[in-house]
C-alpha cells in the first residue's frame, strides 16, 4: 500500500487553504501539497509538478474538490491521465469520485467523452465565427506583406503626409515615416 498524498489549492490570495487542509488530515494525508494560485495553468504550478514528481505506483492523490486540481476539464483529464500512467490512484473527497473503483473509471471515461464533446463545439463555433466575419469582409489570418515600392512610389507624389499614405494604404504610421526617412536619407525625397 502507498502513501496518502494530498493536494490543495486556492485560486486567489485571500482564500484560506484552512478547510481543504482539515478535510486531507481527515483522509489520512500523509504528505500535502498546496498552492495559492490565481490563472495559472496546470505547468505553471509548481506544487502541481512537485505532487506529480512525487508519486509512486500504489500512491493515492487526494483532493477536496475536481476544480482543485485542473482548471479546465483538459486541463484535468491530463493531470489523471499521469496519474494513471504511474499507477496512482485519485480520490476526490467532496464528490466521491475515486479511479481505482469500476464507478470512478467509468465516471472518467465520461469525463473524457465531454472534453471531446466541448472541444467538438468549440471548433464548430469557431469556424461559425469565422464564417461570419468572411460574410462581413473582416480580413482573416496574417497582415498583408507590406509592398514598399508602393509605399515609396504614393510618398514621391507629394501630395499627402506620411501619415495620410499610412491611412490610405493601411499601413501603421511608424512605418510610413521610417520609409519617408530613409527615402530622405538617399536623397529619393
Amino acid at each position: 500500500m502507498g502513501q496518502i498524498i494530498g493536494y490543495a489549492r486556492v485560486s486567489s490570495v485571500g482564500q484560506s487553504l484552512d478547510v481543504q487542509l482539515d478535510k486531507l488530515a481527515e483522509a489520512g494525508a500523509e504528505k500535502v501539497y498546496q498552492e495559492k494560485m490565481s490563472g495559472k495553468s496546470a505547468k505553471d504550478r509548481q506544487q502541481l509538478q512537485a505532487m506529480l514528481g512525487y508519486v509512486r505506483e500504489g500512491d493515492t492523490v487526494v483532493i477536496t474538490k475536481l476544480d482543485r486540481l485542473g482548471r479546465s476539464l483538459a486541463d484535468l483529464l491530463a493531470i489523471v491521465e499521469k496519474l494513471e500512467e504511474k499507477g496512482v490512484t485519485l480520490r476526490v473527497l467532496d464528490q466521491t469520485f475515486d479511479t481505482g473503483s469500476a464507478q470512478g473509471r467509468l465516471m472518467l471515461s465520461m469525463l473524457g467523452a465531454f472534453a471531446e464533446f466541448e472541444l467538438e463545439l468549440r471548433k464548430e463555433r469557431q469556424m461559425d465565427g469565422i464564417a461570419k466575419a468572411k460574410e462581413q469582409g473582416k480580413h482573416l489570418g496574417r497582415p498583408k506583406e507590406l509592398d514598399e515600392e508602393k509605399v515609396k512610389e504614393r510618398l514621391k507624389v507629394g501630395d499627402l503626409s506620411p501619415a495620410g499614405v499610412a491611412k490610405e494604404l493601411g499601413i501603421g504610421r511608424s512605418t510610413a515615416y521610417r520609409i519617408a526617412k530613409a527615402m530622405k536619407d538617399e536623397g529619393e525625397l
